[in-house]
């Protein structure tokens, strides 16, 4: 593939899968959109991948009342993973509507993929702040005035090509916008230790609970850009902790984000 100067390779992607965890589930469907992206903004798409995948159990019906995948479909039906490497080996950027569920399966699933910088077009885009009333993928495709069959994996990527290119009246086009967020450093903080009873203040400020069950600590935690780091620090020192204390942190680029 011929690139002009300063071009780059991006790849929007979805899956369809038997259930939500990664460890015990499978991929169904994987869908993916190839497009070439400047300063400017994306460019041409020139490649897409479309594959549907026969799961080692049936499909449970809540799964196809979400996805319209049935058995029948996906029957005597493969996906070739080296196929895959293939496909996404020359990527920049691989950007997924929820890249921490999306992630996991596809690295479990093919090689490369944990060599990408990965962007989540749902958490590191401010919809609002571009006209829309909620960051669903069918909110979005609506208030664009598009349609289109939701929940089947490469339609949904076509759709959220869509919108990121989506010029508002306002503040322009997404895109650029995430592209830069996928360029920053990101800081995971983990507030070990923390006192029980101030739990609520630590959810009301946006922590997440983990149980430990994963290998990393047992502990509510958050993830924050750069600009937020000293801020973040200063609440835990002061209405968490009430002490100078050095949290655990984890400092993550766009190829560590969203990993299981």
């Amino acid at each position: 593939m011929s690139l002009q100067p300063g071009e780059k390779i991006g790849i929007i992607l979805d899956t369809e899968t038997t259930g939500l965890d990664y460890r015990r589930h499978e991929i169904i469907e994987l869908g993916m959109v190839m497009f070439t992206y400047g300063a400017e903004g994306i460019r041409d798409v020139v490649g897409v991948f479309d594959e549907l995948r026969e799961p080692g159990e049936p499909i449970a019906p809540d799964i196809t009342r979400i996805t319209g995948i049935t058995d029948d479909m996906v029957a005597g039906q493969s996906i070739d993973p080296a196929a895959v490497a293939d496909f996404v080996a020359p990527a920049d950027l691989v950007i997924a509507h929820n890249a921490r569920f999306d992630r996991p399966f596809c690295e479990t699933f093919a090689s490369g993929f944990d060599l990408k910088a990965w962007a989540c077009s749902n958490q590191e885009v401010d919809w609002r702040a571009f006209g829309f009333e909620g960051s669903k993928l069918g909110y979005l495709v609506g208030q664009c005035g598009l349609f289109h069959n939701g929940h089947r994996a490469i339609d949904d990527c076509h759709a959220l090509l869509e919108v990121l290119a989506f010029q508002h009246e306002a503040n322009g086009c997404a895109f650029p916008h995430l592209v830069a967020s996928a360029a920053k450093r990101r800081c995971r903080i983990w507030a070990q230790h923390s006192p029980f009873d101030l739990k609520d203040a630590l959810k009301a400020r946006g922590y997440r609970w983990n149980d430990g069950s994963d290998g990393r600590p047992k502990s509510w935690w958050t993830e924050i850009d750069e600009e937020g780091f000293d801020n973040e620090c200063h609440f835990l020192r002061e209405e968490i902790y009430r002490q100078d204390i050095d949290p655990h942190l984890e400092w993550l680029t766009g190829v560590e984000r969203y990993r299981a």
